[in-house]
C-alpha cells in the first residue's frame, strides 16, 4: 500500500492561552491534548508517519508533553519553522516577530516529505471522517504525476465549525458540479446569533454566508511534489511584501487557490459532517473538554487514548 504522512503544524506564535501554549493544553481525561486525538484518528485511518512542525524553542516541552509518547506508537520526525528560514537574498525585516504562515510551515518539512501527506493544524479537532476519506483518496485515487497537481481537502459544513465565544475566520469554498474546489474566499468574523449568520470581508464589509456551505479547515491532502510549488513561490511572495508590513503570511490555502486559477492543480472536496472544535478562545476550553468527554461516553474513543 502507498505510504502516507501526517504533517501537523504546531509552530504558531502569539497563541498564548490560559498561561500556556494552546496547542499543548490538556483536554482529555488522561491529560490528552487535541493533537493526541488527531494522531489517533490518522493512525486508525492508515497514515504511516507523523511529522511535527514546531519552533526550536518549544522542542523540549513539546517532546515531554506529546512527542516522546507518540514515538512509541509511530515513526515521528520534527521540522522547525523559524522566522529566519528564508531563501538566499532575503532577510528578516526589522521588527518582524512571527514566522511566515502555513506555506512556510510546510516548507520547513521539505526534506522530510517523500510521500503524499495530509497537513492539519495542531489545535483543531477534526473528527474521524476527514482522516478516513483523505487517506482513502490519497492511497486509491491520487495521481502523483501528470500536468496537474492532484489534491484533496476535507470540506467541513460551516455550521459545524463555529465558536460560541466569538467570530471565526474560515476559508469559504466554492465547489463545482464535479466536486472539485473552484475558489476559496477567506471570510472573517463569522458567527451566528438570533438574526442568523454574519460575516465580513478583509475590510470589515458585511458578506453573505450560508450555514450549509463548505469551508476549509486547513486539512489538505497533497502529493509530495507540491513542496516544489511552495519552494518556487516563496521568493516571489517575499519580494512582494510591502515595506513596513510585519504581518504578511505565505498561506497554504492562497497557494492552492492560485494553483487552481492557473490550471496547475485541482482539489477534490471530500465532505465531512463531523463537528469541528478547537481552542480559538480561552473560553472555548470547557466546551472542548465536554465534547471530548461525550465522544468517549459514546464509545468513539477509549478512556485512555494511548
Amino acid at each position: 500500500m502507498k505510504k502516507t504522512s501526517l504533517v501537523i503544524m504546531a509552530a504558531g506564535i502569539g497563541s498564548r492561552f490560559g498561561g500556556g501554549i494552546k496547542q499543548l493544553e490538556p483536554i482529555g481525561p488522561g491529560g490528552e491534548i487535541i493533537m493526541d486525538y488527531s494522531i489517533h484518528d490518522a493512525l486508525e485511518a492508515g497514515f504511516d508517519k507523523v511529522i511535527f512542525i514546531i519552533r526550536k524553542d518549544l522542542e523540549k516541552d513539546f517532546k515531554e508533553i506529546i512527542g516522546n509518547r507518540i514515538e512509541k506508537i509511530a515513526p515521528v520526525e520534527y521540522a522547525f519553522q523559524e522566522l529566519d528560514d528564508l531563501p538566499e537574498g532575503f532577510q528578516v525585516p526589522e521588527g518582524r516577530k512571527k514566522p511566515w504562515g502555513t506555506g512556510q510551515a510546510v516548507l520547513a518539512a521539505r526534506n522530510l516529505i517523500h510521500e503524499p501527506f495530509l497537513v492539519i493544524n495542531a489545535d483543531d479537532y477534526y473528527g474521524k471522517e476527514g482522516f478516513k476519506k483523505i487517506h482513502e483518496y490519497m492511497v486509491n485515487e491520487m495521481k502523483e504525476d501528470g500536468d496537474e497537481f492532484d489534491m484533496c481537502m476535507a470540506g467541513f459544513i460551516l455550521a459545524n465549525t463555529l465558536s460560541e465565544n466569538g467570530g471565526v475566520t474560515r476559508g469559504v469554498c466554492t465547489v463545482d458540479e464535479n466536486g472539485f474546489l473552484s475558489k476559496v474566499t477567506e471570510t472573517y468574523n463569522i458567527y451566528r446569533d438570533g438574526d442568523g449568520m454574519h460575516a465580513s470581508d478583509n475590510d470589515g464589509n458585511p458578506v453573505s454566508v450560508d450555514a450549509g456551505q463548505h469551508v476549509s479547515m486547513n486539512m489538505f491532502g497533497l502529493p509530495a511534489s507540491f513542496v516544489n510549488v511552495l519552494e518556487e513561490g516563496f521568493p516571489e511572495f517575499l519580494g512582494n511584501v510591502k515595506e513596513g508590513d510585519l504581518k504578511a503570511e505565505y498561506l497554504l490555502p492562497s497557494i492552492i487557490d492560485r494553483c487552481i486559477r492557473e490550471g496547475r492543480g485541482r482539489v477534490r472536496v471530500l465532505e465531512t459532517k463531523d463537528k469541528w472544535f478547537g481552542v480559538t478562545y480561552k473560553e472555548d476550553k470547557p466546551a472542548v473538554v465536554q465534547s471530548i468527554r461525550k465522544l468517549i461516553d459514546d464509545g468513539l474513543y477509549p478512556e485512555k487514548l494511548f
